[in-house]
């Protein structure tokens, strides 16, 4: 039926994991909109841009690794490796959601439709890091960046480099929380010639690097506030993230990654839903 063909294709690229990168996208958005007027319009592209490339993205990175996730035992019951879905079908879905990214930013602004194909490269090229360098959680980081830069572009039609903090801070989460959910796959990593940073560095020191990248995190959105003037509502936004992610911390020890699920769906998609929330509450204040 239809609308299990769509069920599994979403639980195969993650459709759920979308609240990690979106609202960010929406957050570059909602500080373009001080800068100039913005419309619903534009609000649509950004978010069908946003769904292709993710989309689009998270299949590629399920086509290339799908050898790889048949050997672990934990990524063996995902949807290619059990034949759920064919390969020809996760192409043509990739081809599908490129082709989305790259109408949606042409129906944006010419610097859009001239960047697509950059933005596609980017995260596309993050899953193949893995087979040759233990920064692999850094060009993920990368990637997701990209969202509140587009988004920024999007609105206003040029590149400001003060989104660039966002874009930084957006970075340094996302590879902080990505070593938090590599190290579960140290072992098997170090068998099977994958590169990450918990397999070059170790778990316990893997774990004090994704702090040391979200406390930058943090900074960085505390200077996304002094160089956008925004106020009261904003700071109340930043204490909150600050105490999700050091309960995202506590969950997850060494030895114990019990509650990994919790720290890395939970409280990420916490993160990024109340940075947006916030944030658009303080510009709509304004």
């Amino acid at each position: 039926m239809l609308v299990e063909r769509i069920v599994t294709y979403g639980r195969m690229i993650k459709f759920s994991h979308s609240v990690f990168a979106l609202p960010f996208a929406f957050s570059g958005a909602a500080l373009a909109a001080l800068e100039g007027d913005i419309s619903l319009v534009q609000v649509f592209w950004i978010a069908v841009a946003m769904v292709g490339a993710r989309s689009a993205a998270m299949g590629f990175n399920r086509l290339v690794d799908r050898d790889m996730d048949a050997a672990n035992p934990r990524t063996a019951a995902r949807e290619l490796p059990r034949g759920r879905i064919s390969p020809g079908a996760v192409r043509a879905l990739i081809a599908v959601s490129s082709a989305a990214l790259i109408l949606a930013a042409w129906r944006l602004n010419p610097l859009c439709f001239a960047l697509s194909p950059v933005a596609l490269g980017i995260v596309l090229f993050y899953s193949y890091t893995k087979r040759f360098t233990w920064a692999t959680q850094f060009f993920l980081g990368l990637a997701l960046s990209v969202a509140p830069i587009g988004a920024w572009i999007a609105v206003t039609g040029s590149l400001d480099p003060a989104i660039l903090l966002l874009a930084g801070a957006v970075l340094a989460w996302v590879s902080g929380f990505d070593i938090i959910y590599a190290c579960q796959d140290v072992a098997f990593d170090r068998g099977h010639g994958i590169y990450s940073i918990p397999q070059r560095f170790g778990v316990p020191r893997g774990l004090v690097i994704a702090r040391v990248l979200h406390a930058v995190s943090f900074l960085l959105m505390c200077a996304v506030g002094v160089r956008f003037g925004m106020g009261v509502i904003y700071a109340a936004g930043l204490v909150a993230v600050a105490g999700l992610m050091l309960y995202e911390h506590s969950l997850v020890k060494p030895d114990d990654f019990s509650k990994l699920g919790v720290a890395f769906m939970n409280v990420n998609a916490a993160i990024s839903s109340v940075y947006f929330a916030f944030t658009l509450g303080d510009v709509l204040w304004r």
